[in-house]
């Protein structure tokens, strides 16, 4: 859990207007985990492989549509990534949020974390400007759950992970249930800023059949390279990718099982010799 202090309230171009509007952060994940790995870049191939909206970011929306319906609020939903993460657009559509933005390049292809948040928050900064922006917990895909913090670094904004509970909320400041590893605290977090809910903020509407009806011809927005405040290309995709993969693998399944008896030393010995020649430990020189 991080936030801000109320120093950070003005910075850069995410800033309150008359009404609240809200950015929730969505991402089309693979619905399988039979996903194959290009082996050049260390990615996944999602190409024709068949996606969901990532589960944790259903709990985001739903935290959005509760304060729409407590304070009133324009809803902004935003992904990145090919033409066919539309679907997870239309089916925000479906749950009620207003409009809806896909950033989609070639050029941003291939990023890690930081190049992806990079590319996210200038997006963000051209669709906006936004009084809150709500992300899931973390994807599960990548389960890095790191995307959210940097995106508020790159936006210059307060924010907070591990939300439980939002017990206030007005156009100026939210206070914050939070679960920590030893305990819960509760925090006031000034507007404009970032929060990363867990899936116990509340469940999750179901899509509307009304909404899918009333929003099927409704403007998805799309934003290339070229849209964003910074086009450098050099800042996105691979070209700004600082993490080098090594190797990525899917596990292996239906390999042979081995069980192993005695005593703790015994089965400690016996695992760090089957690691050692399997080469999954270095010997000592």
């Amino acid at each position: 859990m991080q936030a801000g202090n109320g120093s950070c309230r003005r910075r850069g171009n995410i800033k309150q207007g008359a009404g609240m509007k809200i950015a929730v952060c969505i991402k089309q994940v693979p619905g399988t985990t039979q996903v194959e790995v290009d082996p050049v870049t260390g990615t996944l191939k999602r190409d024709g492989v068949e996606s969901k909206l990532n589960p944790y970011d259903l709990y985001a929306l739903e935290t959005a549509l509760r304060l729409k319906e407590q304070l009133g609020a324009e809803i902004t939903a935003l992904t990145m990534g090919p033409p066919q993460a539309e679907e997870i657009l239309r089916e925000a559509y479906m749950m009620g949020v207003d409009d809806a933005v896909l950033v989609s390049d070639r050029k941003f292809a291939g990023a890690d974390v930081l190049a992806t948040s990079y590319a996210i928050s200038q997006a963000l900064r051209a669709a906006g400007p936004f009084d809150l922006i709500i992300c899931g917990r973390q994807t599960t895909d990548g389960d890095t759950a790191q995307v959210g913090a940097e995106l508020a670094e790159f936006l210059g904004i307060p924010h907070v992970a591990n939300v439980i509970r939002i017990e206030g909320a007005n156009r100026a400041e939210l206070i914050l249930r939070c679960d920590l590893p030893l305990e819960e605290v509760t925090l006031a977090l000034p507007l404009p800023a970032l929060i990363c809910v867990e899936k116990n903020v509340g469940e999750p509407r179901l899509p509307s059949y009304r909404l899918k009806l009333a929003t099927a011809g409704a403007e998805i927005r799309r934003l290339s390279l070229a849209d964003l405040p910074d086009s450098d290309e050099n800042h996105y995709g691979l070209n700004g990718s600082p993490t080098q993969v090594i190797r990525i693998f899917p596990p292996e399944t239906g390999g042979e099982r081995e069980i192993w008896e005695g005593s703790g030393p015994e089965l400690a010995g016996k695992l760090y010799s089957y690691l050692a020649d399997h080469k999954f430990l270095q010997q000592p020189r």
